[in-house]
């Protein structure tokens, strides 16, 4: 087999490829096999038809088409390795007519990843917010633990912020029910502003068995982007009442003995906290700036592929209904133009993204081992609420495995040549980069420590 490749633009060429008649033998030999079993010739078992009454009853120009359609793929993949070819996305095949007996060509335009020139990293500074621990960060870790343990009473007076109530809800438009957005026996924090909007300005001050209209625009069904006059009536409303701040409750929610030793804890969980989002503004900083002065040439059909990718699940779900999609931007305060404008900004970004950091990892020579593969898929796993093997099986079956080892492997890219890269806070100081980033880019446990928090987010 003959393959040349010419150089279209900076991120797609044109495969040639010749494939010699005779080194299709095997495949024709597998294709009157297959065939055999499946056609019934008179006087023969199955399988067993000789290969010239097989090609009288299918026709030898069938068989050709049908052994190169298939030969296809694989003579493809052997021409990208032959000729090094770095492809991305799938390429356009174009066959040339074939003639039994001689040499079968065609060619195939795929895009690929583009030369990108890499800076010196010792030239790059990025500036962070300081880590500052104040009290009030500690007393809302403790305002949380309160919560966590305090008990609902019920409460014979007006609902307020923070208050928990049991309500029904009956929407109408133009004086016809919506039934999907009624419901009865819902239960609700106020203030929390998670259901409609306008519901907790209209259950402030109702007390149980009280009822009042209030105008929203729905925001999901066949209804959405329309007016609604939504009707709450309250069932019940209760308070939560927090235990004391004292030793006892110290002892019933932590390990500790005091409400000292307990502040104290907290007090190092928020500077943990606090030292890990700094991490991730480092690594995120780093990150943009080498998007802004980097040229990275961007594959359109890869664009488009991710542009489809985004927009596919909210059309598919609207029933590729344009009424519906258009009923879903309006209610969402947008145009079609500025969705597929704001769809190809984040896809431009996410394939730049995606090339750049690859191009770093070749760079560095960045491996990734099983264990810290294993411990991505366990970090999603737990982020999507499934256990380990499930999400594997999901991922293996969606063919999405190759997908997280990227993730992880530009993550980890990324994490190693931060030690290069200057990195002061907003009063000048110099920040320690080595907690969570390594001395050096062998670092591996260290790094994965930063990376598995934001992994997930390289790719946006």
């Amino acid at each position: 087999m003959k393959s040349t490749v010419e150089q279209l633009t900076p991120t797609r060429v044109k495969l040639n490829v010749e494939v010699p008649f005779e080194e299709l033998s095997a495949d024709f030999d597998r294709t009157y096999r297959s065939l055999a079993q499946q056609i019934r010739i008179p006087g023969f078992r199955p399988g067993k038809a000789p290969a010239k009454l097989i090609e009288a009853r299918v026709g030898r120009d069938s068989i050709l088409a049908q052994v190169v359609n298939e030969a296809i793929p694989g003579k493809y993949s052997e021409a990208v390795a032959e000729t090094e070819t770095k492809a991305i996305g799938q390429p356009e095949i174009d066959l040339s007519e074939l003639k039994y007996g001689e040499s079968v060509t065609f060619t195939a335009e795929v895009d690929v990843r583009p030369e990108i020139t890499l800076p010196d990293y010792s030239t790059l500074s990025v500036e962070v917010d300081p880590v500052e621990i104040d009290d009030a960060a500690v007393d809302e870790q403790l305002e949380g633990l309160r919560a966590r343990f305090g008990t609902l009473q019920g409460v014979e007076r007006g609902a307020a912020d923070g208050d928990f109530v049991s309500i029904d809800l009956a929407a109408e438009v133009d004086g016809e029910p919506v039934d999907e957005a009624s419901t009865e026996g819902l239960s609700h924090e106020v203030g929390s502003g998670q259901l409609i909007d306008g519901l907790d300005e209209a259950l402030v001050g109702l007390a149980a068995g009280e009822t009042k209209v209030f105008t929203t625009k729905l925001v999901a069904g066949d209804h959405a982007g329309e007016e609604a006059a939504v009707t709450v009536t309250v069932n019940s409303v209760k308070e939560r009442e927090l235990p004391e701040v004292d030793d006892e409750f110290a002892q019933m929610a932590s390990e500790f003995d005091t409400v000292d030793e307990l502040k104290e804890s907290l007090r190092e969980r928020v500077a943990t906290s606090k030292k890990l989002e700094q991490a991730n503004a480092i690594r995120d900083k780093v990150l943009e700036q080498l998007l802004e002065t980097v040229e990275v040439p961007l594959p359109e059909k890869v664009v488009e592929s991710q542009i489809e990718g985004q927009q596919h699940q909210i059309i598919h779900a609207l029933g590729h209904d344009d009424e519906q999609l258009a009923k879903f931007l309006e209610a969402q305060g947008t145009t079609r133009e500025k969705w597929d404008a704001e769809a190809r900004d984040e896809a431009e970004k996410s394939v730049r993204t995606e090339l750049l950091l690859d191009a770093i990892a070749e760079q560095q020579d960045t491996q990734v081992s099983q264990d810290e593969l294993t411990q991505q898929i366990i970090f999603q796993a737990q982020r999507y609420g499934m256990q380990p093997q499930e999400f594997i099986q999901q991922l293996s079956q969606a063919n999405q495995v190759g997908a997280v080892f990227a993730e992880v492997r530009r993550g980890k890219a990324l994490a190693g040549i931060v030690k290069d890269i200057t990195v002061t806070d907003t009063t000048g100081a110099a920040v320690d980069t080595s907690e969570f980033f390594g001395d050096d880019s062998d670092s591996a446990d260290d790094e994965t420590s930063a990376d598995n928090e934001t992994a997930a987010d390289t790719d946006n």
